[in-house]
């Protein structure tokens, strides 16, 4: 078990050894545990695009209605085409 402690506004957290292991393998050398740990829960914030992909929560019916929305908006927009000199 490890234990880190900071001096402003200190918090005291356990983590296990595998954790407090892994943390230590992704700080760069001249970074705090502090700062490791906010990178990471700021990268878990993020989330790619892709991790919402079929993860709608209402009635598939809404879902039909809206990806029908989409459809027609996309063949209603228009192309244009540009020349350059």
């Amino acid at each position: 078990m490890h234990t880190y402690l900071h001096t402003k506004m200190t918090k005291i957290i356990s983590i296990s050894d595998q954790a407090y292991e892994e943390l230590k393998k992704i700080k760069a050398e001249d970074e705090s545990f502090t700062k490791v740990i906010l990178r990471v829960a700021e990268k878990e914030k993020r989330k790619p695009l892709m991790a919402f992909f079929g993860k709608w929560p209402g009635p598939k019916e809404e879902l039909g209605l809206i990806q029908k929305d989409i459809q027609e908006g996309r063949k209603r927009f228009k192309t244009r085409d540009i020349r350059f000199p």
